[in-house]
């Protein structure tokens, strides 16, 4: 496959260095975005989400736009944070914590009070990628199950992963080396999945 340059809609340098790490070895030329882009995820489901931000920064900057929507979805929570992963403790359900020192501590703090004394701990990571160009899009889904542990372990990756144990393995995401996570993770899956799409398409793109 000829190289194919993708303009990552996201200035998340965790993800951001993620996806780079994911497509760079799949022959993908991953651009940073010249700046930020403030999209309004108004969509109800991650698909939306990405698909939102894919559209709008390949018409802001024109080149094929990756975007991803992604979060964790806790059963007992009745699906909590979805959608509303990044700013869940914003959320006056549940009640809400003081964005410091950050607010991916405040996500975290939310969650654990709110599993306190919960038995199932069942939980999994979704992401959804959109590739946008033209008129024309390409998505995929990814997931990762596993469980919310009581308190967080590990000081590698970002977002929830101190608190998620995948399933089948004794660290949190957090205490995985990059290469582990990425071959496992939800975001991992989900980029791989449409690389295999893009192949036969890439004589296409510009």
């Amino acid at each position: 496959m000829e190289k194919v340059k993708l303009l990552v809609a996201t200035t998340n340098k965790g993800k951001l260095k993620e996806i780079v790490r994911i497509l760079a070895p799949l022959g993908f030329e991953v651009v940073k975005p010249p700046h930020k882009l403030e999209v309004e995820e108004t969509g109800e489901t991650f698909l939306e989400n990405a698909y939102l931000k894919a559209k709008a920064y390949y018409e802001e900057f024109g080149l094929p736009s990756l975007a991803d929507d992604s979060g964790l979805v806790i059963e007992a929570l009745g699906g909590y944070p979805g959608v509303y992963s990044s700013r869940f403790y914003s959320l006056e359900i549940g009640g809400r914590e003081s964005p410091e020192p950050t607010e991916s501590e405040a996500n975290i703090r939310k969650v654990l009070r709110l599993m306190e004394g919960e038995e199932n701990r069942r939980a999994k990571f979704v992401a959804f990628v959109v590739l946008y160009w033209e008129d024309k899009g390409l998505m995929a889904q990814g997931e990762c199950e596993g469980e919310i542990l009581k308190e967080k372990r590990g000081e590698k990756g970002f977002g929830y992963d101190p608190i998620f144990k995948p399933s089948g393995m004794d660290r949190s995401m957090a205490e995985l080396e990059p290469e582990e996570k990425d071959k496992l993770s939800h975001r991992g899956r989900a980029l791989r999945r449409l690389a295999s799409l893009i192949e036969p398409l890439s004589s296409r793109l510009p």
